[in-house]
């Protein structure tokens, strides 16, 4: 027995192995396109996005007579094979790929019309009973299927994805609980500000990803919108009349979200907006998490020559030539994903520049860097809180030494005793490295009794006027 199928498509007869899903235009894309080394099957939510576009599109093409009632069962019993994660070892065409992912739809359309014809009971191959272009990718073009399919599992991936930012705001928030009590001092262009808790810095990390979140929500929705029924440019031309308001319904009704379709279907079809308006999101989000990083270990900088107000979960030993050395690695691997981030961003917006007109044949690019970004922020954030952010422990003594020894406190003596007499004392502290109390009281400004009256911990941490 041959360990091969003989296939054929435009260019001629071709070899397909015998156990193959695929069929002969998967197996030209796997020879044409060894670009990334990264496989569509390692993307599961992207298969299952194509698994529900050709779900749907298999109800609406039943419902307007263009397909038998049984090859629709066949090929929806396919799809959700897929979408139970069956198979998806058989999608071996590159991310990255000519043809505005034609290569993609058709390993889709290859695989389940192949599942199709062995529940149909026939063998691999014998498309006559169910073809990938006729029946499987009936009423569409790769120019609507392929962004559906990217719509839809970009949409799971961000479902999956909202989690890991929860428990990362989650694990801040408790945090700044646990540090609620602790003075330490602000800082603003790295010099002494004012006086504020541990907690309230922890706390507005936590602030910062719950608002990423929204914003991640707000740009998923986009995700929702499709093209189904656009067929090439966006005309509808080989659709039946009828299949794209059948396939709106049924995308909604397979997956339970409130997916619509384009209002105009010309634009939605070279345009690639919601890709953009997601990985922004995502690129907002890293530069958040990037600032959260860089405080985290300027905070914990030391231990006897930096500020070494947090003491950073020690992970490993930090050099090879200096004995003791023990680095913030935690934080400084997640600004490292955040640079990836920010960098594919750039991708994503040469890749949505080169629509030309009625299609952007950069998707395949795009695509793959999306599903790239995503898993690459998910594991830094858990990588992050669960091996330091859950860790950190505060230097009580070193953060209320810096408050006490800091120039910035007088700035608490403003309303009491003026501007002016305030330089006056901050200039001579810093010539002199004496301390703030110790001159105003020696000055006769304050009183020792008023000067403590006004410094209570509780007055740094919100506005407060204290009768002296």
């Amino acid at each position: 027995m041959s360990n091969y199928r003989i296939e054929s498509d435009l260019l001629g007869e071709k070899q397909v192995p015998a156990e193959a899903l695929y069929g002969v235009q998967t197996a030209r894309a796997i020879e044409n396109f060894k670009i990334s080394g990264h496989k569509l099957s390692e993307f599961p939510n992207f298969i299952k996005g194509l698994a529900i576009t050709k779900k749907a599109a298999a109800i609406g093409n039943e419902k307007v007579g263009m397909i038998t009632p049984e090859q629709s069962k066949a090929i929806q019993a396919a799809c959700d094979d897929l979408l139970a994660g069956k198979y998806h070892e058989h999608f071996p065409v590159d991310m990255i790929q000519g043809g505005a992912g034609t290569s993609t739809n058709m390993n889709a359309n290859e695989v389940i019309a192949n599942l199709a014809l062995e529940r149909m009971g026939h063998e691999r191959g014998d498309y006559k009973y169910c073809m990938p272009n006729d029946h499987v990718n009936g009423s569409q073009s790769t120019n609507d299927a392929y962004p559906t399919a990217i719509h839809m599992g970009m949409y799971l991936e961000h479902l999956e994805f909202i989690p890991h930012m929860e428990k990362l705001a989650e694990s801040l928030e408790k945090k700044a609980k646990e540090f609620a009590h602790i003075i330490k001092m602000g800082r603003t262009q790295l010099q002494d500000a004012v006086p504020m808790t541990l907690g309230q810095t922890f706390g507005g990390f936590a602030a910062t990803i719950r608002m990423e979140i929204e914003n991640m929500n707000h740009a998923a929705e986009e995700f929702l919108v499709h093209n189904m029924g656009a067929t090439a440019i966006g005309t509808g031309i080989c659709a039946w009349p009828g299949y794209k308001e059948a396939c709106d319904e049924a995308l909604r009704k397979i997956t339970g979200w409130n997916v619509r379709l384009a209002d105009n279907l010309i634009e939605a079809t070279s345009a690639t907006t919601c890709m953009i308006q997601y990985h922004g999101a995502m690129k907002r989000l890293a530069l958040k998490l990037n600032k959260i990083c860089n405080d985290l270990r300027l905070m914990g900088s030391g231990p006897r020559c930096g500020l070494m107000e947090l003491h950073l979960p020690e992970r490993q030993p930090g050099s090879s030539i200096m004995p003791g050395k023990v680095n913030p690695v935690i934080p400084e691997v997640m600004n490292q994903v955040n640079y990836k981030v920010i960098g594919n961003d750039t991708c994503i917006a040469m890749g949505a520049d080169n629509a030309q007109l009625e299609l952007n044949v950069m998707e395949p690019v795009m695509a793959y860097t999306l599903f790239e970004s995503i898993p690459l922020l998910a594991n830094g954030m858990d990588t992050l809180r669960t091996l330091c952010i859950d860790g950190i422990e505060a230097n009580e003594k070193r953060c209320k030494e810096l408050v006490e020894n800091s120039i910035g406190i007088v700035t608490m003596l403003n309303p009491y005793i003026g501007y002016k007499q305030s330089t006056k004392i901050a200039k001579e502290a810093t010539q002199t490295g004496r301390g703030v109390k110790e001159l105003v009281i020696e000055h006769g400004i304050l009183t020792e009794e008023q000067y403590n009256k006004i410094m209570k911990p509780e007055n740094m941490l919100e506005p407060v006027h204290v009768q002296i």
